[in-house]
């Protein structure tokens, strides 16, 4: 489990350090530069990935509860909604004139609905993390940026289209979960 929160923590501070402190990251890519500044951000949120990985996989499993099965089925449209509005934020949508931080509203739904449909305490602190993450960021993001200018309307086919894109990458994720997660969510 230390392997876990150790990632966490590297993954929370690298993210959060950049929304709350903003200062940091001009100074240190007024020091070494932005293509260093982009590799060195990209290899620690990375590294703290692949430590979370790690660390989830290496944590023992420990019921504090069991959720009841019809749950699992709630997540997955949780799930389906989260890769939408992941994709919204991927070029201009509609979605974005509803949604202020689609990418952000994303992995809280993601972590919501996982946190719905997993019992174990590797789980809940693994999402509970990135719940209580992602909300601190969405609270920086919000304050530093200001008041919310929703976007020009786009053409729907440009909506359509990203939808389409998404819920294909949705069937991608859920057809390869028992490989990069370890558990299938193909039941037989």
């Amino acid at each position: 489990m230390t392997l876990l929160i150790f990632g966490l923590l590297c993954f929370t501070i690298v993210h959060l350090s950049l929304s709350a402190a903003p200062g940091i990251k001009s100074s240190v890519i007024n020091s070494i530069g932005e293509k260093y500044w982009r590799a060195m951000f990209a290899a620690l949120a990375l590294g703290s990935v692949l430590i979370i990985v790690l660390g989830w996989r290496s944590a023992p499993v420990e019921y504090a509860y069991v959720p009841p099965h019809w749950l699992r089925h709630l997540t997955m449209l949780m799930m389906l909604v989260a890769f939408i509005l992941f994709g919204a934020s991927k070029g201009a949508t509609n979605i974005q004139r509803i949604v202020r931080h689609p990418m952000m509203t994303a992995v809280l739904v993601w972590a919501i609905a996982h946190l719905l449909a997993n019992g174990e305490t590797r789980s809940l602190l693994l999402f509970g993390s990135f719940l209580i993450w992602i909300i601190l960021q969405m609270v920086f993001v919000n304050k530093r940026e200001g008041a919310w200018i929703k976007p020009e309307p786009v053409p729907m086919k440009r909506t359509l289209k990203n939808m389409i894109i998404s819920i294909v990458m949705y069937v991608v994720f859920f057809s390869l979960h028992k490989y990069y997660a370890g558990i299938s969510l193909i039941t037989t």
